[in-house]
């Protein structure tokens, strides 16, 4: 563990608010909804339909703790209905197409879902009034990447090479344009943007991520085949962005034009290092001889080095990674295993939230 010492939550602020997630079935919405029911939300989730690889959506049992909206993000008429029907009073946006490497394949969907699919939401709230508070989750990958070693801060450009990380930068741009255009007054929801690192820990099963194709290579007795194994990245795990989505928002709550801005959440120093040491720590932590190797196909565009500098919500919030990079290799490590041993996995995340809460 770090050993910042910060403050966490006012856990007695979230019991009973009402807080709309939407893409709550993927990974990281499938762990910030768990955390919201521990604390006692009334949560409703939009989100499309799940399919095979919402395994940790299935594992928590959401289908039937909490309000469930299965509907498309790009239909505003249907968006616009269920969130005048549920009347929140939070609302964390996630639903996105998430893969840079299928934002090559499809890039008209990536930008679609990713910046309409915003703008319909911040579209959807002018003119219900329960709504204090908005989070837009975006990504590190706005940022128009320099392949420098430098961390980037909030106020530097937006931009990307390919299809996501563009559609990134300028969902960022339509958070930033609702906010000075429709929500600039105290009487309005206060809307902030966040972005975090590259988020790993237990129950990610999608497709072309480092830790679900390095997982499965372990489980079918593989080679684990990388593409860029010298490439920066910051790796941080599933709960300590969450916590500082959770923590902004109540700050939000309380002073909302004085928080209603971008935020970085990213790790400490330590844990912005190549693919290669993650994977190599993987490999150990799994053990039986697992290995790995590089891919030389070739593949498309990615960022060779990504860092993000979040002394803004380190001074502002109080707010800092509580895990290290060996720290959430570790509970992944266990969790995945877990998995495998059919054990309780809704258990074993409320341990694992409950620890990180202490």
């Amino acid at each position: 563990m770090e050993t910042m010492v910060v403050d966490l939550l006012n856990k007695n602020f979230w019991e009973a608010k009402k807080v709309l997630v939407t893409g709550n079935t993927g990974f990281k919405g499938s762990w910030l909804t768990e955390c919201l029911n521990i604390m006692g939300s009334d949560v409703c989730g939009y989100s499309l339909q799940v399919d095979e690889k919402n395994i940790l959506y299935k594992a928590l049992k959401h289908q039937s703790s909490i309000r469930q909206v299965f509907a498309d993000l790009n239909n505003f008429e249907e968006l616009n209905k269920q969130i005048k029907l549920f009347q929140p009073d939070i609302i964390f946006h996630m639903a996105a197409q998430p893969l840079v490497k299928k934002s090559y394949i499809n890039p008209l969907e990536t930008l679609k879902t990713n910046i309409i699919g915003t703008a319909n939401i911040l579209e959807a709230i002018k003119n219900v009034q329960s709504v204090k508070v908005v989070v837009t989750i975006t990504s590190d990958k706005c940022y128009e990447n320099v392949e420098k070693d430098i961390a980037y801060i909030e106020s530097d450009p937006m931009g990307g090479h390919d299809p996501y990380s563009v559609s990134k930068g300028c969902a960022e741009l339509i958070v930033s344009s609702y906010r000075r255009s429709f929500f600039n007054n105290d009487d309005v929801p206060s809307i902030s943007s966040v972005r975090a690192g590259n988020v790993i820990g237990g129950g990610d099963w999608s497709d072309d991520r480092l830790i679900p194709d390095t997982i499965k290579a372990f489980i079918n007795n593989e080679q684990v085949s990388i593409r860029y194994p010298n490439a920066i990245r910051p790796w941080q795990d599933v709960l300590d962005p969450i916590f500082g989505y959770l923590k902004l928002a109540e700050k939000q709550w309380d002073n909302g034009k004085e928080f209603a801005q971008a935020w970085n959440f990213g790790p400490n120093k330590q844990s912005e290092i190549p693919v290669k040491e993650v994977v190599e720590a993987l490999c150990n932590n799994w053990g039986n001889g697992v290995s790995w190797k590089t891919d030389n196909e070739e593949h498309s565009h990615e960022a060779g080095i990504l860092k993000l500098d979040s002394m803004k919500a380190k001074s502002l919030l109080n707010w800092g990674p509580q895990k290290d990079i060996h720290t959430t290799i570790n509970d992944l490590v266990l969790w995945y295993r877990s998995w495998i041993e059919n054990e309780d996995m809704r258990k074993l995340c409320n341990n694992q939230i409950q620890h990180y809460i202490k």
